[in-house]
Order: structure tokens, then sequence, then C-alpha cells
């Protein structure tokens, strides 16, 4: 099987590999699996949120058995590139970003803030 200690070991080269070959604004979540197994823990919650907030990535614990956090991971992670989106920190429609639009119809439901469409929206006319 996989050796839990071994897998939090090497994380620091696969988040160097991931920050050389991606986009500078990539967002990285750090989960730590099989939360439901707490006696066999060969890797504290401390331990890994002290690397994560050392390293600026978010943090969860998950459980792919119980289900417990596992929606949570993929909501954070696409709350926090909608928020670079809005910020103007990552451009959809800048080649490389990483992101890109789906439908061309959602483009229209999300406007930057203080766009005209949304201040149109305001005035109630």
């Amino acid at each position: 099987g996989i050796n839990p200690l071994k897998t939090y070991n090497a994380l620091t080269n696969w988040l160097t590999d991931a920050r050389t070959l991606a986009s500078p604004n990539i967002v990285i979540i750090l989960c730590g699996n099989k939360k439901d197994l707490d006696a066999d823990r060969e890797v504290t919650f401390l331990e890994a949120s002290r690397f994560a907030q050392e390293n600026e990535l978010m943090f969860l614990e998950t459980s792919a058995l119980t289900g417990e956090n596992v929606e949570e991971a993929f909501l954070k992670c696409a709350r926090t590139i909608l928020n670079k989106i809005e910020s103007g920190e990552l451009d959809p429609e800048r080649m490389g970003s990483g992101i890109q639009y789906g439908d061309a119809s959602l483009r229209q439901l999300r406007q930057p803030r203080g766009s005209a469409a949304q201040t149109k929206q305001q005035c109630n006319c």
C-alpha cells in the first residue's frame, strides 16, 4: 500500500514541480486523506497544517470512506479561483492562465466588480 509518511515527505518535491511547471497563480490544496483512520495516523494534523501554512497552501483533512470534506475540498478550490478571477489576479481570457471559461453563456453570469452590467442591475431601470 501507500506509505503516508513517504508521501508526506515527497510533498516538497511535488510542490516545487507544480509551481515550476504551472501558472504562478496556481491554486493548491493539501488534502490529508483517510481521516477516518485516526488510530493509524502517521502525520499529525498540526504537522500537515504547519506545512500548508509555511507553503501558502489551503489544507483539509478528508475521508473518501465517509465523504467528509471531499466536496468541501473542490468547493474551496473553486471559490479561491473565482475570487482570483474577480480580483483580476487570474484572467481566463489570457493564454497560459491555466483556466478557461466553459459554456459561453456562463460568462455573462459573472461580471467583474464595478462593471457596467453590474451597475445597470443595481439601478432598477
